[in-house]
């Protein structure tokens, strides 16, 4: 799943609760920039959506333009269960929120409201404590065929100024399963012999182990890095844009559309994270990698995540089965005499 960007905005004035729970955050459970961005932004959008619901404010007020910075303690004590299903009918209906915005919205809700009744005690009960999470179906992922893979690498422009900038992105891609916001945050200190040190979702540190195309990519990349004109603060960075600083995320997204574009592969379904999609199902269908290990590899937090790449390879499964060497066994065959009488033999007792 891509990653969450909640939509740009003026930053409210927040309540001072809510200001406590971002500090809690930040400062008690390590949680990144973005991932308190994203518990703000929902808890905005409920709070401004209690506001209305209970009657606290003109009805005429345009939504986004709702004040949060006076809610108090006497408000959030009011708040309980059927108001918390009404508001993710709310965003269901109104707002069109699918079953995974709506899930995160309830993890939101359940953090904040577990900070209130537990750390601020200002709750004599959680109101989430019985509210149950959307059902999610959980779909096979997207990703690039080994042939497709191949051929996105082997067709860029070696011509082209960027090429080993670019090529060095695509190989970390689909050889690691980087995400995105990891490959962009790459600076050469990370970088040890065979080994990359990597700061993932929640500011989560692991180590990924480069294989032989990783380092040659790598080197490649480095020992025609033109750092001239670089300001200093970003000349550590492994990925630089046109105009010397940082790339992008969106550029990243644009120029991996293009070179898929450009090796005649539809475009359309694929993106960053798609690459490391297909590094995870690459790994786990001609590498041998058990899912304990890919879990490792890829940084998540909970093994239900990991094993979406335990349905994507049927085939296998299916030779599995076949190899079984009872599937040799013809059953209208009659028994001769020996197999009867090692069949009658009780195994040994070691």
């Amino acid at each position: 799943m891509a990653k969450y960007s909640p939509p740009q905005e003026k930053a409210p004035l927040l309540p001072p609760r809510m200001a406590e729970f971002r500090s809690y955050l930040q400062t008690i459970k390590g949680k990144s920039p973005a991932t308190v961005a994203a518990y703000t932004y929902d808890l905005t959008l409920f709070l401004r959506y209690m506001q209305v619901h209970l009657g606290k404010v003109p009805s005429s007020i345009p939504f986004e333009e709702i004040p949060i910075d006076q809610i108090d303690d006497a408000f959030l004590q009011e708040i309980t269960l059927n108001h918390l299903y009404a508001y993710l009918s709310y965003v269901e209906e109104m707002r069109e929120n699918s079953a995974p915005a709506r899930a995160r919205k309830v993890a939101s809700l359940k953090t904040f409201f577990k900070f209130l009744h537990g750390k601020a005690r200002i709750l004599p009960m959680d109101p989430t404590g019985d509210l149950e999470s959307p059902r999610i179906r959980k779909r096979n992922p997207i990703y690039l065929s080994l042939d497709e893979s191949v051929r996105l690498l082997q067709s860029m422009d070696r011509t082209h100024p960027d090429f080993r900038r670019d090529y060095c992105m695509l190989t970390l891609f689909l050889n690691c399963g980087l995400r995105i916001s990891e490959l962009i945050s790459i600076r050469r200190p990370m970088l040890r012999e065979d080994t990359m040190r990597i700061i993932g979702k929640g500011n989560k540190e692991r180590t990924v182990y480069l294989n032989a195309a990783c380092l040659a990519a790598i080197e490649d990349h480095l020992t025609h890095m033109d750092l001239e004109e670089v300001p200093e603060a970003y000349k550590e960075y492994l990925f630089l844009s046109s105009h010397k600083r940082p790339i992008s995320k969106r550029t990243v997204e644009r120029l991996v559309k293009k070179h898929i574009q450009h090796a005649g592969i539809s475009a359309e379904q694929y993106t960053p994270h798609k690459l490391r999609h297909t590094a995870a199902t690459l790994m786990y269908k001609h590498g041998n990698v058990d899912i304990r290990s890919l879990q490792a590899i890829l940084g998540h937090e909970n093994l239900s995540t990991t094993q979406i790449y335990t349905h994507v390879d049927n085939e296998r499964l299916r030779e599995s089965v076949s190899a079984n060497p009872l599937n040799d066994i013809d059953r209208w065959a009659p028994l001769s005499p020996k197999d009867t009488e090692s069949l009658d033999k009780e195994p040994s007792k070691k």
